[in-house]
């Protein structure tokens, strides 16, 4: 479906969610490369502490290459199929820290990992399928 196909609905659903996922991915992404594994670990993230640091340091810049990934390529209409792949990459996020989180018997948080992977997935299927970007 070609981008004036698609109702304008769609894509103010689409950009909220974009915008979201992006502004919860920046700043978890910010926090995970500027501050120090102890106080990650104070804040709650307590799996900093038993991993090695520079995993932390790939996640947290992962989450703030995909927030531009997510937005910048759409806003831009420069590459656009990147801001679906941007979202299939927060999927990941959340399936590998959805396992990450079973294992370590933080239950708790869950239901976070769920709605965030449903929110990318919604985001990876309407701009491949029901709204997508047109390039330039």
């Amino acid at each position: 479906m070609s981008e004036t196909k698609a109702s304008t609905g769609w894509h103010i659903a689409l950009w909220i969610g974009q915008i979201v996922l992006a502004a919860i991915y920046l700043m978890a992404g910010f926090m995970k490369v500027s501050q120090p594994i102890d106080g990650l670990v104070a804040s709650g993230m307590a799996y900093a502490g038993d991993y090695p640091e520079l995993l932390t340091r790939f996640v947290g810049t992962m989450e703030i290459l995909g927030a531009a990934g997510i937005v910048l390529p759409a806003a831009t209409r420069i590459l656009p199929i990147l801001t679906p792949l941007a979202a299939v990459g927060f999927c990941l996020i959340q399936v590998l820290a959805f396992g990450l989180h079973t294992m370590r018997g933080e239950y708790g948080i869950l239901p976070i990992n769920l709605v965030l992977l449903a929110l990318a997935l919604f985001v990876a299927w309407g701009r491949l399928r029901k709204a997508p970007i047109t390039p330039r």
